[in-house]
């Protein structure tokens, strides 16, 4: 039963934190009030979660794994400066797999589009340390 509430605070914890947070980041928020919980209990459950398609799991080639729990078709963007991580809707972009098949007869499984730059946070940061 006790793991059965750890997945289940665990998923809410994604669900409810729109920061896109990694493993690391729901563990030690949860950890105070659940003093059983582990590390790895976290990561596997996120993995778990992913693989069922019950949360989107966002690669960070130069970080940790990000967790998403909205399930919507949308991408992300990466502040290269503090390292956040935001969503997008970029609904021009619903036709890409038909457009790939008509130019290269490639037929897409899926696809994730992650945008890399600097936030307007972190622009206005520079801009007045300029």
């Amino acid at each position: 039963m006790k793991n059965t509430k750890q997945k289940a605070l665990i998923y809410n914890a994604v669900m409810q934190n729109r920061c896109h947070p990694t493993a690391d980041y729901i563990y030690h928020l949860l950890k105070p009030e659940n003093p059983g919980l582990s590390l790895a209990t976290v990561y596997r459950n996120l993995n778990t979660f992913a693989n069922e398609g019950r949360i989107i799991k966002i690669g960070m080639p130069n970080g940790s794994d990000r967790f998403d729990g909205t399930l919507r078709p949308h991408f992300h963007m990466v502040c290269e400066q503090c390292g956040e991580v935001l969503d997008i809707d970029l609904s021009q972009l619903d036709h890409l797999a038909e457009e790939v098949y008509t130019q290269s007869g490639f037929t897409v499984s899926s696809y994730n589009l992650v945008i890399y730059g600097t936030c307007q946070s972190c622009a206005e940061v520079k801009e007045n340390n300029s």
